[in-house]
């Protein structure tokens, strides 16, 4: 009887302890770039949720390591195949090309090393899951803001991000859409300019536009936080901000939010990073417990404007917490 117990026993703690190894993982989060106010907010959301799993007894160990420039896509790569190397339990990506990061995706799930892609693209149907703002939504709800406060009227310069950045790509497209559709007495003057990865670049990019452009330009568009803020110290420096050439920006940051409370941005179209960081690791840890995820996760997109910045549901996306 003794030996009856004992073995029942040992068999109950080796269960216990297999599930205890079971339910500790090692999780890579790997943003495009580190420095913007955008990816520090993923990043709270995935340690929201670490906090979170942790409550609920999973040890999820968060290992926060992307490319120092938004453009290295090679440096991407290098990061994605180091983490297959240390054999890490999954990894949450957003990948700077939905094309360059195919690869080392691939070669991840292959080695039985679950991805969940967040906030752009990859053209590949092997990640397990993809957790994303509805972008080409987004370009759509920049075009009606910025065609509602033209008046239908008038000649528009769309500044553009980087190529191979899915999610700007389709933030672009859905605001050419709708230009296109819905206000054919706008005159869409340049669309094809990229600002590239840092706001320095894209204030160049600006400028050029603007020297260009500047006695006809009536309204502007620029698709992610860094090509915003780059195009508004542009439109400063050249006497056209306050509202003499109508500003929509994609993505919310300090300087976007002072600019919009002092008029000399129109409309940001924001998202909600910090739910995108922590959907990003709830999911991959749900795949990692087996469970069933589905294949696409939206996360919400709405514009903020001088008129509503204040109401609580906005402040909250212009202002998320980051602690």
């Amino acid at each position: 009887m003794k030996k009856f117990l004992f073995l029942f026993f040992g068999l109950c703690f080796a269960a216990a302890g297999a599930r205890a190894l079971a339910e500790t993982y090692q999780v890579a989060v790997i943003p495009k770039g580190t420095t913007d106010e955008y990816w520090k907010s993923i990043h709270a959301g995935a340690v929201q949720a670490q906090r979170e799993l942790k409550a609920a007894g999973v040890d999820v160990a968060i290992i926060w390591k992307g490319p120092l420039r938004e453009d290295d896509r090679e440096q991407q790569v290098q990061v994605v195949e180091n983490f297959i190397g240390r054999q890490v339990s999954g990894i949450v990506l957003a990948p700077l090309d939905a094309r360059a990061l195919v690869a080392p995706v691939e070669e991840a799930v292959g080695a039985h090393i679950p991805v969940v892609v967040i906030d752009s693209g990859l053209q590949s149907k092997l990640p397990a899951s993809f957790v994303a703002t509805d972008n080409r939504e987004g370009g759509r709800l920049a075009a009606r803001r910025l065609g509602e406060i033209l008046g239908g009227r008038g000649k528009v310069i769309l500044l553009r991000y980087m190529v191979g950045s899915a999610s700007t790509e389709e933030r672009e497209e859905g605001f050419l859409e709708i230009m296109r559709r819905d206000f054919p007495g706008i005159a869409l003057i340049s669309t094809e300019q990229h600002a590239g990865a840092t706001r320095d670049a894209a204030k160049r990019a600006a400028e050029n536009l603007l020297n260009r452009f500047g006695a006809e330009v009536t309204g502007v568009f620029a698709s992610n936080e860094s090509s915003a803020s780059g195009m508004l110290l542009a439109l400063r420096d050249a006497g056209l901000a306050g509202g003499k050439v109508k500003f929509v920006g994609f993505d919310a940051s300090q300087a976007l939010d002072q600019a919009l409370a002092a008029g000399d941005v129109q409309g940001l179209v924001v998202q909600d990073p910090v739910k995108m960081g922590y959907l990003g690791v709830k999911t991959l840890v749900a795949v990692l417990r087996g469970e069933k995820v589905p294949a696409e996760i939206a996360t919400s997109v709405g514009v903020v404007t001088p008129e509503n910045m204040n109401d609580p549901a906005q402040a909250a996306l212009l202002h998320p917490s980051v602690e």
